[in-house]
């Protein structure tokens, strides 16, 4: 089974040693970041640095012309990632033998939302989350969809996976977080990630809800859960919370927009590269749900994507709706966490790669081996070997 290791340009750039140390592991793709969000990152055998802090999401190469007076448009990396660290670091992985994918983050960008507020999802609330671009927004869409093309199709690159690629929401990892405290759930993750923006609010309309009715019906619909009275079994809670009319009218507004922005990015990445780019996309088989893994409809994302990266530590369940539309070719990658330290399980790769090679999974992800100890790359190495 092919496997893949997650990495940042800093793990390799400066470290003349990392392009053969990965590909020692057994690994024959690196997925290296070409637009990254925001990150302080640990960097345990580099010859010049232990931490490495990224101040605000950038593109991890110079950013095009074509960008020039456009708003919005990409951050340069600092420090961090001078120049083209992308095309150097990608450049040595290949000299080592090594397949090379870019890594693009998209929708998750809180320098965007703090210097351009109108950027953002805004909650039922009036909050707004400045680490989440709403998609809605035809600025943001056209944004997004051309960093996609050209953060993807980098030179020395035949693939692409796409993070992001739909709503992001409350949850987040933002900062110190202190959003704990309330057990939202689905539902409420849902809730309170619906956003009340001028472009949502004119979605909303078209779909015949009155805005200010649903947000005062979704501030009423939260109330049980602040009170810590609210069952969650998923979205029957929200359908009980919200009422089925009004929840299936969001989710259908929503659904669409997501939908709609992954095929424009897809086919934006497809017409800037050659032929044979693969284009992968990181995903969740709910739709409704947002994130880093895009909600998504399976049996449609794999008539426009050549794949999925499917988020598989603790359980690889989540491969299965999208194994029951897979065609011949189609990639199903399963992305196993391999940092003990992050809640990975590298001793247990080998099973945990069978599992996920018994309900469908054709490829392996590891998230991350510029992170990991050099104990856990050991354990990767020992069960990429044992896989055969």
């Amino acid at each position: 089974m092919k496997a893949a290791a997650f990495l940042y340009p800093w793990d390799v750039v400066g470290d003349p040693d990392a392009p053969a140390r990965i590909a020692a592991l057994g690994v024959r793709q690196v997925t290296l970041a070409s637009a990254y969000h925001s990150t302080r990152a640990l960097t345990p055998r580099h010859p010049r640095h232990r931490i490495v802090t990224a101040a605000h999401a950038a593109v991890l190469y110079p950013p095009g012309e074509a960008w020039e007076g456009r708003v919005p448009r990409p951050y340069a990396a600092g420090d961090w990632a001078p120049g083209d660290a992308y095309g150097e670091a990608a450049q040595a992985l290949r000299a080592a033998g090594l397949d090379v994918h870019s890594w693009v983050v998209l929708a998750h960008n809180s320098r965007l939302g703090a210097e351009q507020p109108a950027t953002s999802v805004v909650n039922a609330y009036g909050d707004r989350y400045p680490w989440a671009p709403c998609v809605a927004q035809p600025a943001t869409r056209a944004y997004l969809v051309d960093l996609a093309a050209e953060a993807a199709a980098r030179p020395e690159t035949s693939g692409t996976e796409l993070e992001s690629c739909g709503w992001y929401g409350l949850a987040h990892l933002h900062a110190h977080d202190k959003i704990a405290g309330v057990g939202l759930g689905e539902a409420g993750q849902y809730l309170m990630s619906l956003c009340f923006c001028a472009s949502c609010r004119e979605g909303y309309a078209g779909t015949g809800l009155d805005p200010d009715g649903l947000a005062a019906a979704v501030r009423d619909a939260l109330e049980p859960l602040w009170r810590g009275r609210a069952e969650d079994t998923g979205w029957a809670s929200v359908e009980k919370l919200l009422g089925v009319e009004r929840a299936t009218a969001t989710r259908a507004w929503r659904e669409e927009t997501a939908r709609t922005l992954q095929e424009a990015a897809i086919g934006a990445v497809r017409a800037a590269a050659p032929p044979g780019f693969q284009v992968l996309l990181h995903a969740d088989p709910v739709a409704y749900h947002c994130g880093a893994n895009a909600g998504v409809e399976p049996a449609h994302i794999l008539t426009v994507a050549d794949g999925v990266v499917v988020p598989c530590t603790g359980g690889a369940q989540a491969l299965t709706p999208f194994a029951e539309h897979a065609g011949d070719g189609t990639v199903l990658a399963a992305n196993l966490t391999v940092v003990t330290g992050m809640g990975g399980s590298p001793a247990t790769l080998a099973a945990d790669a069978t599992r996920a090679a018994d309900l469908g999974a054709t490829e392996l992800r590891l998230y991350h081996a510029g992170l990991a100890s050099d104990a856990d790359l050991a354990r990767v190495g020992r069960g990429l070997a044992g896989l055969g």
